[in-house]
């Protein structure tokens, strides 16, 4: 291509590493501290040699028409690549990258994080210091008073890399047992003691039920009204992976009537959720805004990536993180 590569970016990415790909591109920023628009991404990329991007961002046959033909490869800053038209993309010629691995560590241990402060009804005690309760009031010994990871069993839907790795954190708070389901046993599981059931068993039997998976049409509201009710009305539900994994019409029923006891999400459908949503009226319900690799270590090393296949891609590399 004649002159400098134009590369669109559609959210801050940390300076060093855009530094390092202005360099050797053209490249223009989304300059707002906000997600991009779908008409935005599409007039502001119009003419792009590549494009890196993030969830939600939508890249699809609309989105390459408009950038234009010259378009060489696409960037995601994510492991998930479902707001990209992977299928589309291939089809015109487009690579795209992607950022599996690097961000394992960092979801696993917020993973973590979610459920203790979910199982703990740490949004509850919080509000009930800000809120002046704390000490005026206690009405047992079971005031605010939650479960506990260890003597439990906890159900982990999806044992890949972040499944696996939250498992093995887990296993220092002494579980009674680690159950996980997926589309085949995984070996890797013996490095935990995790044992292999069906869905519906991990659902019945699991006092924590954890989501890890990667999200598909296939899997699209995997938990809906069924799941929940085959489901301990006592469980917590812990979901880090992809609003569009659950229906959030029955998990509001649900712990409004009680049939599940409590839930912790750090992601959403749309995120970020309307302030008013009927989910964050409710006290057993945990919203993280997406904070699964939100790590300075790990976003910096998720970008270094994004820009790495970036630049192989438009000087005709091999991208070193293809999607397969």
């Amino acid at each position: 291509m004649a002159g400098r590569p134009f590369v669109y970016v559609s959210r801050g990415i940390p300076q060093e590493v855009l530094q390092r790909l202005a360099a050797e591109c053209e490249v223009q920023s989304f300059p707002e501290q906000r997600f991009i628009t779908r008409e935005e991404l599409k007039q502001n990329a119009r003419g792009a040699h590549a494009l890196i991007v993030h969830p939600p961002d939508r890249v699809d046959a609309e989105v390459l028409d408009a950038v234009g033909p010259q378009l060489r490869v696409v960037g995601t800053m994510s492991v998930g690549l479902d707001h990209v038209d992977v299928a589309e993309c291939r089809r015109r010629g487009v690579e795209v990258g992607y950022t599996p691995g690097v961000l394992t560590t960092a979801t696993a241990e917020l993973t973590i994080g979610l459920l203790m402060a979910t199982a703990r009804r740490m949004k509850e005690a919080m509000r009930a210091v800000h809120n002046g309760i704390w000490g005026t009031r206690w009405d047992d010994a079971l005031w605010m008073t939650g479960a506990e990871v260890s003597g439990s069993v906890v159900g982990i839907v999806g044992l890949g890399r972040i499944g696996l790795a939250v498992a093995k954190r887990l296993r220092a708070f002494e579980p009674a047992k680690i159950l996980y389901c997926g589309h085949s046993p995984k070996p890797t599981a013996q490095e935990v003691g995790a044992e292999y059931v069906s869905f519906e068993e991990l659902l019945k039997s699991s006092d924590m039920v954890i989501a890890t998976c990667s999200v598909s049409p296939q899997n699209r509201h995997l938990f809906n009204h069924q799941a929940f009710s085959v489901m301990k009305p006592s469980a917590i539900f812990i979901n880090v992976t992809r609003g569009a994994l659950v229906d959030q019409e029955a998990l509001l029923e649900a712990l409004r009537s009680g049939q599940l006891g409590a839930a912790g999400l750090d992601v959403s459908t749309p995120e970020p959720l309307p302030p008013d949503h009927p989910l964050l009226q409710l006290p057993t319900l945990t919203l993280l805004p997406h904070l699964g690799s939100a790590s300075r270590r790990t976003r910096c090393t998720m970008a270094t990536l994004t820009v790495t296949n970036v630049l192989a891609g438009l000087q005709g590399r091999p991208l070193p993180s293809p999607v397969p």
